[in-house]
C-alpha cells in the first residue's frame, strides 16, 4: 500500500519547532512567598532540632536539684517565696 501526497504540500514537515525567545526566559523569574506562620514553624521547628542535637550535660545538676528538692529542710518559705516570685517573672 502506498500512501501519496495530498496537494503540492508534504503533510510531515521537519522543522524545529521555535523555542522562548531569550528575552523571555530572562525576563520571567520565579518567587516564593511564606506566610509569617511558616516562617514561625520554621524558626520552632530549627529551635527543636538544636535543642535535640544538643548535648545532654547538666544530668549532674539535675541529680543534685533532685537530692535538694528530696530533702524536707531545704524547701522553707524563703524558698517557696523565691520559686513563686520566679515563676510570676516568666509569665509576666
Amino acid at each position: 500500500m502506498t500512501i501519496d501526497r495530498l496537494n503540492p504540500l508534504d503533510p510531515i514537515q521537519t522543522r524545529k519547532p521555535a523555542g522562548p525567545n531569550r528575552t523571555e526566559r530572562a525576563s520571567r523569574s520565579d518567587s516564593v512567598n511564606l506566610s509569617s506562620e511558616a516562617l514561625e514553624k520554621a524558626e520552632l521547628f530549627q529551635a527543636m532540632e538544636l535543642a535535640k542535637a544538643a548535648p545532654d550535660e547538666r544530668t549532674d545538676l539535675i541529680a543534685e536539684l533532685k537530692a535538694r528538692i528530696d530533702d524536707p529542710n531545704y524547701i522553707n518559705d524563703a524558698v517557696l517565696s523565691v520559686t513563686a516570685d520566679r515563676i510570676l517573672d516568666q509569665l509576666l
